[in-house]
Parts: C-alpha cells; structure tokens; sequence
C-alpha cells in the first residue's frame, strides 16, 4: 500500500516553493488502532507529509530527471496532540540544490498556527529515474495535471 499524506499541490514556483493541503479524517488507516482512547495524528505523519511535498517539488525543479530521497532532519519541531479533522496547509521551500543533493525547509500551519516545522531537510539525488513515468506520478499524486508550472 502507498501512503500519501497530502491532498493535493495548491501552488508550485519551480525551483523556490510548493503549497498544498491535507485533511486529517477519522477514517486514516494509520488511526486505526493507534490510540486506545483519544485519537491523536502522530507527529511523524505530519514530518512526512512536508517531505512529500518538498521531495517533488525538487524532483519537479530537475525536470523529473532525478528522484529525491529524504537523508536528514533537523530542527523538527510538531504541536502535540494533533486530532483528526484537521485541514492543514502544507509549504515547502527548497533553500538550494545542486546535482547531488537539495537543502529545503518545511511546515504545516491549521487555522493560522504553525503546527509542524522542519528547520532543516536534505535529500540525496538518485538520477536513474524515467523522467516521464515521475511526471506522470507527479500529476497523477499532486491533482496538478492541467496546471502550468512556473
């Protein structure tokens, strides 16, 4: 099974930054059993949901010519008791990028509050990818398809 913890991409500035939101419903799969009296969103699904979004704006950035994996965090800082029902937006920023890796920094914010930050987030490059099957996940994942990125 794959996990997607956003909705959907709201914006993207190719090589700078990538908005998008997502709803945190009862119904997750991974509430299931997780707490056995109060609900509670884990602090980790909200850090992978900003390096979901990050990783494709990077992958987007290289032209889909690469493919982002996760490598560092620090500076991770998440509200604590978090419950369902939650709509947040997500914003992430890529702070540089070369051939090798990207540097960026996320956070989620819910009713005007941030929530959920990453200081600090570096992927690695991994440059055996098909460029066209990542575009077409990208519209497929992100409800981009239509969209003209900047």
């Amino acid at each position: 099974m794959r996990f997607l913890f956003y909705d959907s991409v709201t914006r993207v500035e190719k090589a700078r930054s990538i908005d998008g939101v997502k709803t945190f419903a009862l119904s997750e799969e991974f509430l299931r059993g997780h707490f056995s009296k109060v609900a509670l969103i884990p602090g980790v699904i909200y850090i992978e949901a900003m390096a979901q979004l990050l990783g494709w704006l990077i992958i987007l950035s290289h032209d889909f010519k690469l493919s982002a994996i996760m490598s560092l965090l620090e500076g991770v800082t998440v509200s604590p008791r978090l419950r369902p029902g939650l709509q947040a937006r997500i914003h992430g920023e890529i702070v540089s990028t070369s051939r090798r890796d990207s540097l960026g920094r996320a956070w989620m914010e819910a009713d005007g509050e941030v929530i959920a930050s990453i200081d600090r987030i570096i992927y690695g490059h991994f440059h055996k990818v098909d460029p066209a099957e990542l575009a077409k996940r990208f519209r497929y994942y992100s409800g981009w398809s239509d969209h003209v990125v900047s």
